[in-house]
């Protein structure tokens, strides 16, 4: 039996790359078989051996094409440098759409084959049900990607928060009546400031993360002139408020919360991050009274170079005519204690200011980051040497008048570290320090800090789930009582505009959006 199919009638279309000829299409021939072979209508004729080897000539294909034949040339650098901007900017969005389709496709091609596995272990009841499952929850994960999310969707509560690039905004989601901290950033002021990386680092480690160590983003998108991260409003504040407030914590309290930094810094290192960044500012707290830790701006990969321009430029911002923007702490054994009262008083007053400058406080920072040379993850673990000090003693080790100064101490460390002889300190609470605010080999890690006799008793698993020392009371879901939002009574509700960007320019941020799935299945 022969089947043919005859293709429909079509008009003629010349293309001005030639189709491959039928005869480069091979034969399917299929030995043995008790059927003819298939022909098609797009077969060609039976052709003799020496006629279909024979090339044909250039001449011969222009004679068979029509004479309204149109010849394309590509001739890009005929183009306006406009049109070839806009040329690139669509190949990359495309490249960018495509790459992120493919992804989520092979995602999910990977969650079927692993419901296979689970279906071939189960009775047949059982099957239909978690059939039932898989299907309405990637029915809502499609939804999700499908779903865009703008500015619109959201209406800001409050201010709670002002830093050198945008604010941070308390806003409920209008369909869902959720409630968010939203994080504004100016386009144009990152670029200016170079400061690109820093903002792509942060939401890459908020992306990566489910720890309940890290604070979780939920959304993150952009428009013309900012970039948005929605993430969970975390109602406690930040431990700089709760410093400011107690002055100083019992070394109990310390214990607590120093124990839990330690966990959420080891959460970030497992995630293949340094923080570089740890600071009173950088650690929230929960409804519940417990931390996690936030800002990821300077974050780097364990495996990247490190970016020590930053910190280099963050100095020589400092070297301007002097102008005292908080006193110095003479730390000596003869002066400490004449001057601490009035120089902590001052440093304690321009604390937030300075936490919301573009400059910020290098107060807690590592001096092997400060010295341009290698370090690893136990920079983080000096910061938290830092805080703990900050924690017992009501001030950093190391607080001066400009960032400048501070980051000399730093460096200089050995001959200036001292520990208060009015402050009563236990044995084992100025050994951890000193363990941990020590040249970066000598550091203690986290296997050695939780064995330490400082931490004796801590159970280190149940942590996050025991009563917090110092839990926030709170009045509604919208309560701010623990930020100062007094200070930002005067900024609009919604940003106002600011300097918009090139569409060339704008392609830095190509890839920025994410929706997290985990968490917000109740809210589609």
């Amino acid at each position: 039996m022969i089947i043919s199919h005859a293709p429909s009638p079509s008009p003629e279309i010349f293309y001005s790359t030639p189709l491959p000829s039928a005869q480069s299409i091979p034969a399917l021939a299929v030995s043995d078989s008790p059927y003819p072979p298939l022909q098609s209508a797009y077969a060609p004729d039976p052709v003799s051996p020496s006629a279909s080897s024979a090339p044909s000539s250039p001449i011969q294909n222009d004679q068979l094409k029509p004479a309204d034949y149109v010849y394309y040339q590509r001739r890009p650098d005929e183009l306006s440098s406009e049109a070839r901007t806009r040329a690139t900017a669509a190949k990359v969005k495309l490249e960018s759409y495509y790459k992120s389709a493919l992804e989520t496709a092979i995602d999910l091609n990977v969650q079927g084959a692993e419901l296979d596995r689970k279906l071939a272990a189960m009775p047949e009841e059982k099957q239909q049900r978690e059939v039932r499952k898989h299907t309405k929850t990637q029915s809502q994960f499609l939804r999700l990607r499908r779903t865009k999310i703008g500015m619109s969707d959201f209406r800001t509560v409050k201010v709670i928060g002002k830093g050198a690039f945008g604010e941070v905004r308390l806003v409920q989601k209008t369909d869902t009546g959720r409630v968010y901290a939203m994080k504004t950033l100016q386009k144009a002021e990152m670029l200016k400031r170079d400061q690109l990386a820093h903002v792509r680092a942060e939401r890459d480690v908020l992306a990566e993360s489910t720890s309940p160590w890290v604070v979780q983003l939920y959304y993150s998108f952009q428009d013309p002139l900012y970039l948005y991260l929605i993430m969970e409003f975390l109602p406690g504040g930040d431990l700089m408020t709760m410093l400011m407030k107690y002055d100083v914590f019992s070394e109990d309290v310390t214990r607590f919360y120093m124990a839990e930094c330690a966990l959420a810094i080891d959460a970030v290192h497992a995630l293949g991050y340094i923080h570089r960044d740890i600071k009173p500012d950088n650690i929230l707290i929960d409804k519940n009274g417990h931390l996690k830790l936030s800002d990821f701006g300077l974050s780097t990969g364990l495996h990247k170079a490190t970016d020590a321009a930053y910190y280099k430029r963050l100095v020589e911002q400092q070297h301007a005519p002097h102008h005292i923007t908080r006193n110095s702490v003479e730390v000596n054994a003869i002066q400490l204690t004449m001057t601490r009262a009035d120089t902590i008083a001052t440093w304690k007053k321009n604390r937030r200011k300075l936490a919301y400058s573009t400059v910020g406080t290098p107060d807690y920072i590592a001096p092997e980051v400060f010295m341009m040379r290698g370090y690893g993850k136990e920079c983080d673990w000096w910061s938290l040497g830092a805080i703990m000090f900050e924690c017992v003693v009501g001030y950093p080790p190391f607080c001066s008048e400009n960032a400048s100064e501070t980051y000399k101490k730093i460096i200089n460390w050995p001959s200036l570290l001292a520990f208060p002889e009015d402050v009563h300190l236990s044995r084992e609470a100025e050994d951890l320090m000193r363990r941990l605010m020590t040249w970066g080999e000598q550091r203690a890690q986290m296997e050695e800090i939780r064995k330490h006799p400082f931490f004796g008793g801590v159970d280190w698993d149940s942590l996050r789930h025991l009563q917090a020392p110092r839990p926030p009371t709170l009045t509604s879901i919208t309560d701010t009582s623990y930020f100062p939002t007094e200070e930002y009574a005067d900024v609009p509700e919604q940003p106002v505009g600011v300097e918009a960007l090139d569409a060339d320019k704008d392609l830095a941020f190509l890839g920025f959006t994410f929706k997290r799935f985990t968490g917000i299945q109740s809210a589609l």
